[in-house]
């Protein structure tokens, strides 16, 4: 492939709600540019994205996929991520390297949750949008709908470069806002078009959304809003920088029609992606975190930022990057400013979906992979070793779900310890522990179908299977009242005896403060020197808990009376006194068991918000309050840990797959009696065995 210069580059990213049709649009963008000779089909396996086995028998994307091609000598460099929202943080990922974001929505369905995801993270890292409104070749679509829940969810600065002529089987037309033409396009899926005058029956709402469009590029910048004020129109070179200017500077999101399965809309979206589009040259800066910055230019030091690493059979390692500044060279010796290690550049692909073309270098602003990098992962920057600089590791989503798993077969704990540590470093949204507490490894993710994958993935790579069980809960024990009691711990057996005796009073703490020990003991009833063996006993103690064996908190335990024996005390013997006078005291302190309050934000449609709010009341959540978002409600809710086990699952069921929530730890609260006469008794079972 020729070289590029970075203005000549392009980097496009595809997301939205799942079904919006992304896959399909990256097979007809590759077909236009020359890169496959036939757009593909899901339901055969034969798109270019989706070539993982997983996603063949799924039918749904679950990698970030890369492709590119060329289009009016300009390299454009398409990155399509998944919509399920188990692997929103592929979106995450890729949306720190494209520098235009085509957010793709299915004129059947409209907004949806997923449309707002990728909005909002957009936003966040201030990407430019593009709207893509996909299949309007299917029936019964109201584009004008459509278009209103756009501007409803998004803003006024949602302004329409196209609309169609029909919608449904026959739709072949679009009438183009910036040409102010009827583009029709042809029926045998080339997605070659034929330019023509607007029919009268729709010239006056193409002039008015012309209006429209110009009067939003204008209000983007004063000295065009001066222009247009005095001429009362703005040249077509004022237009077309104005526009472009306002798309980088996120002053406008423009609407464009599509319908990829047919090919209608796609050849003249890639004539917009080089008209319109930002260069990666027009960032300007990229700043790291030392408050460094990086030019995206090619005469400046090499930097690089890593954002997706992937493992690939025979072939280990892929790391997906892009260059920020510099040239990146095979066989070049960098350093990874993250770790500070030092790694050489193997060999480089450009990648269309698994096909690889082999490249000895990639120019500032360009995106490649890179293989069998011996200590570079995910959210690491590669550069030159006299000038290094780091940029920021992605933020990349909280876990949504845990389940606790245990090997099928003795002796794979450590096999299974380094295949979650690898799958952990290619995607980060996957997290894992090994939970001494609750002696139990727990692994946690984005949702049930993600950590089925990682399960999956387990196995297939690293030859161990294991079986999920339900976590256990982190509960904490505590008392509500003072108590006091005394632990005499006196052993004769022949020889040197055992003596030690302690009263320990315990009063309640308030919730979070965990432990004080108080040393009230006067006149030496206790030596000092077996004070620290009083203190030890009681947090052992705590530690192993007295109700149900979880850990004791916010309790203050007050030593102030005792006696010893010159010769028999030991500080062993104070310990076990210790842990007796203190057992004996928390069962007569009203002794009561807390368990953890999540808080969870959960996005809904409207028509989904009672059947949602009647399920969290049901999981013992207490509803904190909603608000109103565009077509959505956002509930907020405390629910405990223990009633939110595949809670993602069941939210995905209740809402037809349109909800999604987040979740984070609040505080801990008192369990239910019943609730817990039911642990209690399932933890002295579990001991019994």
């Amino acid at each position: 492939m020729k070289d590029f210069q970075t203005a000549q580059i392009r980097n496009i990213g595809l997301g939205g709600h799942g079904s919006s049709g992304k896959t399909m649009l990256s097979e007809a963008l590759l077909f236009n540019l020359k890169e496959i000779s036939r757009i593909g089909a899901i339901e055969q396996g034969t798109t270019t994205s989706d070539y993982n086995e997983d996603e063949i028998n799924r039918q749904i994307s679950l990698n970030t996929a890369l492709m590119h091609g060329v289009w009016r000598d300009h390299k454009i460099n398409i990155i399509d991520t998944p919509g399920y929202s188990d692997f929103f943080g592929e979106v995450v990922g890729s949306m720190r390297v494209v520098d235009t974001e085509f957010i793709v929505v299915s004129a059947a369905s409209g907004v949806e949750v997923g449309t707002e995801q990728v909005w909002n993270e957009a936003q966040k890292l201030q990407v430019p949008r593009f709207f893509v409104v996909n299949k309007l070749d299917r029936e019964n679509i109201e584009f004008d709908q459509v278009y209103e829940g756009l501007v409803e969810s998004f803003g006024h600065q949602v302004v329409l470069a196209q609309f169609p002529v029909e919608t449904g089987p026959n739709f072949d037309a679009i009438i183009d806002l910036f040409r102010m033409k009827l583009l029709k396009f042809a029926k045998d899926g080339s997605g070659n078009f034929t330019e023509e005058d607007i029919p009268a029956d729709l010239k006056d709402k193409a002039d008015e959304l012309h209006l429209k469009l110009i009067e939003a590029v204008a209000e983007s910048d004063d000295s065009l809003m001066e222009k247009y004020f005095d001429a009362g129109e703005l040249s077509e070179e004022e237009f077309r920088g104005g526009f472009r200017k306002a798309v980088a500077e996120d002053a406008i999101f423009p609407v464009f029609c599509a319908s990829a399965t047919t090919n209608v809309g796609v050849k003249r979206l890639l004539d917009v992606i080089v008209n319109f589009c930002p260069s990666p040259a027009d960032h300007g800066e990229v700043k790291g975190e030392d408050g460094k910055t990086r030019k995206v230019d090619a005469s400046q030091p090499l930097s690089a930022f890593v954002f997706k690493t992937l493992s690939e059979m025979h072939m280990g390692e892929l790391s997906y990057f892009k260059v920020i500044s510099g040239v990146m060279k095979t066989g070049e010796d960098v350093v990874n400013a993250t770790t500070g290690s030092t790694e050489r550049i193997g060999q480089m692909f450009i990648l269309n979906g698994k096909n690889k073309k082999n490249v000895d270098h990639l120019t500032a602003g360009d995106i490649g992979t890179v293989v069998k990098l011996k200590s570079t992962h995910t959210g690491d920057t590669l550069c030159a070793k006299n000038d290094p600089i780091v940029y920021p590791k992605i933020d990349f989503p909280e876990p949504l779900i845990r389940t606790a798993i245990k090997p099928k077969a003795k002796g794979d704990e450590d096999k299974i310890s380094n295949g979650l540590h690898t799958l952990h470093e290619e995607d980060p949204t996957f997290v894992y522990k090994q939970d001494s507490e609750l002696r139990q490894t727990i692994v946690s993710g984005q949702g049930e179908l993600h950590l089925a994958i990682i399960l999956q993935r387990l196995k297939q790579r690293f030859g161990v299977e294991v079986e999920e069980e339900e976590p256990r809960i982190p509960y904490r024990e505590t008392i509500r009242k003072k108590a006091e009691a005394q632990g005499k711990f006196k052993k004769q057996s022949g020889g040197r005896g055992q003596y030690g005796d302690c009263h320990l009073r315990l009063e309640p703490m308030p919730r979070g403060e965990k432990f004080e020990f108080v040393d009230a003991i006067v006149g030496g009833v206790i030596p000092g020197k077996f004070i620290p063996a009083v203190e030890k006993g009681v947090i052992e103690t705590m530690e192993k808990g007295v109700l149900a064996g979880y850990p004791v908190v916010d309790v203050k335990v007050t030593v102030f009376d005792g006696s010893y024996h010159s010769v028999d005390s030991s500080e062993m013997a104070f310990k076990v006194a210790a842990s007796m006078a203190f057992k004996k005291a928390f069962e007569q302190a009203n002794p009561v068991m807390l368990e953890p309050i999540y808080n969870i934000e959960v996005r809904v449609p409207d028509e989904y918000m009672g059947d949602v709010m009647g399920d969290i009341s049901s999981r013992r959540g207490k509803i904190m309050g909603m608000d109103s978002d565009g077509r959505f409600q956002v509930i907020n809710a405390q629910v405990p840990l223990a009633e939110l086990y595949r809670y993602s699952t069941t939210l995905r069921s209740i809402t037809q797959g349109r909800g999604i929530h987040k979740r984070s730890f609040s505080h801990y609260e008192e369990v239910p009696s019943d609730q817990m006469q039911k642990i209690i008794e399932q933890a002295k079972k579990e001991e019994d065995e």
